[in-house]
């Protein structure tokens, strides 16, 4: 098969996700322990990093692999959904695997497949690692799909986990409270392997501190280690963004003793070309990350941070968050979904200053909309789109359950006519923005 073909029987042929929902999920890792022992279990031929959480695992761990890169190790990146091609899932140094290596690979395993019949997210975890043993990578830094205790990803043996949040997501397979919801995502924590949670809750925290002492793991969490202090100590965390980049200021709070590196300094000026407001909390939980990874051997210097964090977007092709499309009218994109995600698209939102705005809105047919389309702003007008997915939520459907919010607005065939409809209302001083779901921001990327 060639490249277009391989790719259509991955996504017709396996259970998927993004097509089919929770059945995709698989409760066991029964599928993938057994491809990986026939690939020659390669994910124990190469040292990891495991990335969990509801929100800012993929920004983290984008931002972690641009340090490590920068840092001169050869850095496997596995993340999940892609927004535009399949092998954005898998990286080394930033780029994409090949087409031929997706081809050789289903070629020369799809009998496998079709005996063990794995999901689709289990075969790429199988892909993903078997990529990184062969190209001898230094470190693999691997996102979690969904959850945690369950997901296919959770075969590794990681250096260093880190889980950034808890939030609503995924109810209906991870647990209908956040202590539930904590339980399936501190399953990645492993026996004497040290784990950064980025943001301490206090609804959750002693579900990690518990795991913690049950697995003998050295937990830290690393909001209780830094604090934002921009543009000047004691006006905290308000950041300036000039010239597409947010610069910040951070400073160790008053625990030296939680640190266990000299080396890192006791306050970074830094510059993110990842500009949204939430990546204030991700970029705590990178620092104390390099603080655990220097603590076992890896060179990384403040001036790597620096230079890394610049340029995540590319050194890692990492798009869709908080992402400027155009200027005229200033148009922006967001991947946040969930309550949590979306609280803080709306607090990116207020911090522009605009006119009028206008919302170009999908989201997938299994999301909670009751607890999220409250938390949007009623004095907007709305362009309700379908994303082009099977679990798409019909645009007349959502428009429906929106006008039960007081959101008004109009249904339009695509995200794109949405979009070009929105773009074509907008006055030079309004804003538009685009989101709801990761599946609308991939179609205008």
């Amino acid at each position: 098969m060639n490249y277009n073909a391989t790719i259509q029987y991955l996504y017709t042929q396996l259970p998927m996700f993004t097509r089919d929902g929770a059945s995709a999920f698989k409760k066991d890792l029964t599928n993938t322990i057994e491809l990986c022992k026939r690939l020659d279990n390669p994910q124990h031929q190469f040292k990891s990093v495991h990335v969990g959480g509801t929100n800012g695992k993929g920004s983290t761990s984008h931002m972690l692999a641009a340090v490590l890169q920068t840092a001169g190790y050869k850095t496997g990146l596995y993340t999940s959904p892609h927004l535009k091609d399949f092998r954005e899932r898998i990286r080394v140094n930033g780029q994409m695997i090949s087409e031929q290596t997706v081809i050789d690979f289903v070629d020369t395993h799809k009998a496998d497949f079709e005996e063990i019949a794995p999901s689709f997210f289990e075969m790429t975890v199988a892909l993903a690692f078997n990529v990184f043993a062969k190209e001898k990578v230094d470190i693999a830094i691997i996102e979690v799909g969904l959850g945690g205790r369950l997901d296919s990803t959770n075969v590794i043996t990681p250096l260093l986990s880190i889980i950034t949040n808890i939030g609503w997501d995924h109810m209906n397979m991870l647990g209908n409270t956040l202590p539930l919801i904590a339980g399936e995502k501190a399953g990645i924590i492993k026996p004497g392997v040290p784990v950064v949670i980025g943001e301490r809750q206090p609804e959750v925290a002693e579900v990690f501190i518990n795991k913690a002492k049950a697995t003998g793991s050295n937990i830290r969490f690393a909001s209780e280690e830094w604090v934002v202090v921009s543009p000047e100590v004691g006006k905290s965390e308000r950041p300036d963004v000039s010239d597409g980049l947010r610069k910040l200021r951070l400073k160790k709070r008053d625990n030296p003793s939680d640190f266990r590196t000299s080396g890192l300094s006791d306050s970074f000026s830094l510059e993110l070309d990842l500009t949204g407001t939430y990546q204030l909390k991700n970029v705590k939980g990178i620092l104390s990350a390099v603080d655990e990874l220097r603590a076992q051997g890896f060179n990384i210097t403040n001036q790597h941070i620096h230079s890394a964090l610049k340029q995540v977007k590319t050194l890692t092709g990492l798009h869709g968050r908080w992402e400027t499309l155009s200027q005229n009218p200033l148009t922006i994109c967001d991947t946040g979904h969930n309550p949590d995600g979306i609280k803080e698209v709306m607090k990116n939102i207020a911090s522009i200053k605009h006119e009028y705005l206008h919302m170009v809105i999908g989201m997938v047919n299994d999301k909670d909309t009751a607890k999220v389309l409250p938390m949007f702003p009623k004095d907007a007008t709305y362009y309700f789109c379908k994303p082009d997915i099977p679990r798409g939520l019909d645009a007349e459907s959502m428009k429906a359950q929106a006008a039960t919010h007081d959101l008004k607005g109009e249904t339009y065939p695509s995200v794109k006519q949405a979009l070009l409809a929105a773009q074509k209302n907008a006055g030079a001083q309004d804003l538009v923005f685009v989101g709801g779901s990761t599946f609308v921001v991939a179609e205008v990327v």
